[in-house]
């Protein structure tokens, strides 16, 4: 079996990890590919290789020098996040193919990276209004650092199309209903995309 690769990029607040999540408990080929971060964990619920692999600026740094991303980027002034080669060799090697849940840059790069053997899909929000409720409502950001996700928000929202298949989540179970429909007909593929 080759291993493909499904990513799943939206702005911050848009349902992708959710999405996510729901996939990985209904399709047991599929395996999370965790990336690696250089932020602090999230409240009391995100995990050190579960959620992320949590790791200093220097460190992450020293692995960029290396070459041991497929894809990394500062996302906001000294965060960066980044996709680890390992992390998908690891999963492959396993049998199974890889999810990722990626900023939008990330996510456009993995595909340009491995082109057919992955499907890009944009997760985009009803409304900005409705994802700045959605990122207020989460309890986990400062007003300034919701402002700012908002703003980068309406730039990435111009990346859609260039995206393999884009699922509006105005409805979450219609959402993910539509996301395993793309993934399964995905997988049964040879290449192609759906």
């Amino acid at each position: 079996m080759q291993g493909k690769i499904i990513i799943f990029s939206a702005p911050s607040g848009a349902g992708k990890t959710t999405i996510v999540k729901h996939l990985l408990s209904v399709n047991p080929q599929l395996s999370f590919s965790i990336s690696a971060c250089t932020r602090d964990k999230r409240g009391r619920t995100e995990e050190n290789g579960k959620d992320y692999y949590f790791i200093t600026p220097e460190e992450f740094k020293k692995k960029i020098a290396n070459d041991e991303f497929v894809e990394w980027e500062e996302v906001y002034e000294g965060a960066f996040y980044g996709t680890l080669k390992s992390e998908i060799e690891r999963i492959w090697k396993s049998g199974k193919h890889v999810i990722l849940d990626v900023d939008v840059k990330g996510g456009l790069s993995i595909k340009h990276f491995y082109k057919d053997r992955a499907l890009a899909v944009f997760v985009k929000p009803p409304s900005i209004d409705e994802l700045a409720k959605r990122l207020t409502a989460r309890n986990t950001d400062s007003a300034s650092s919701i402002s700012s996700r908002v703003f980068k928000a309406k730039f990435e929202l111009g990346f859609e199309d260039q995206f393999d298949k884009v699922i509006v989540n105005d409805d979450l179970d219609r959402a993910c209903a539509e996301a395993e429909k793309l993934v399964n007909n995905f997988l049964k593929t040879e290449s192609a995309i759906v």
